[in-house]
C-alpha cells in the first residue's frame, strides 16, 4: 500500500493514485488539479476506474502534459469521448474530450505498463466501472464502487443499486479480508472490514 501515492482534488474530494513501476507509471484517475500535482512525475499510463466528471476532470490535460496512454472499460467511452454527456443529463458542466488507448475487461490477470494487476468489473454506480487488484500488494483501487461504510450513489444516469451491491458481495467481498481498499473518495479501508460492518452489503 505504500507504494501508492495518493492525490485528492476537486469540489467533491476525488481520490487519485499514483504507483512507480520500472515497465511505466500508472495514475489512476484524473481529478480537478491531478495534472498540477503529478506534473513533475512522468506518467505512463492514465486508468480510469470510470467515467464520472470529477474522476476524468484532468484526464486530457494529463494526456497532453505526459503524451501517456489512457486506458477503461468500454461503457466509460460515451462519458469521456463527447463533451456535452453530461449537460445533457443535467449537469452543468463539460469536460475535455478523450479517447481510450486500451479497452479494460473484467480479467483475473493483465499487464499494463509492465505491472500485472486484475480487473472486476463491478457496474452499478454507473456503467463501466471497474476496480484494479493488485494480488502482491493486496491492494484494490476501487473507484466508486465500496467506500468506508458506504458505496457509490446509484442514483445517477445509468446506476442501479441491486446491480452494484450484487457486484460488490461477489466480486469484491471474495477477496481476502486484509486487501486494502484504496476508494474514490474519502480514507481507506480493508475488504474484511467492510464484510463485518458496512450497512449497505453485508454479505
Amino acid at each position: 500500500m505504500n507504494k501508492f501515492k495518493s492525490f485528492t482534488g476537486g469540489p467533491l474530494d476525488t481520490n487519485a493514485f499514483f504507483l512507480e513501476s520500472e515497465g511505466g507509471n500508472l495514475l489512476f484517475d484524473a481529478p480537478q488539479g491531478a495534472d498540477a500535482r503529478f506534473a513533475g512525475e512522468k506518467v505512463d499510463w492514465l486508468l480510469l476506474t470510470h467515467g464520472h466528471f470529477d474522476h476524468v476532470a484532468d484526464a486530457a490535460k494529463i494526456q497532453r502534459r505526459h503524451g501517456c496512454r489512457i486506458a477503461y472499460h468500454p461503457d466509460t467511452g460515451p462519458m469521456v469521448t463527447d463533451a456535452g454527456f453530461f449537460r445533457r443529463h443535467g449537469f452543468e458542466i463539460e469536460i475535455e474530450p478523450f479517447h481510450a488507448d486500451r479497452l479494460l475487461e473484467e480479467t483475473g490477470g493483465c499487464e499494463v505498463g509492465g505491472t500485472k494487476m486484475g480487473i472486476l468489473h463491478v457496474p452499478g454506480h454507473c456503467p463501466g466501472s471497474i476496480c484494479f487488484f493488485f494480488p502482491e500488494a493486496g491492494v484494490l483501487i476501487g473507484g466508486d464502487v465500496l467506500f468506508r461504510g458506504g458505496v457509490g450513489r446509484w442514483d445517477l444516469p445509468g446506476g442501479d443499486g441491486e446491480l452494484l451491491f450484487d457486484g460488490i458481495r461477489k466480486k469484491v467481498f471474495t477477496l481476502d479480508d486484509g486487501v486494502t481498499v484504496l476508494p474514490g473518495h474519502g480514507p481507506a479501508t480493508t475488504v474484511g472490514f467492510e464484510k463485518a460492518n458496512n450497512p449497505y452489503v453485508r454479505p
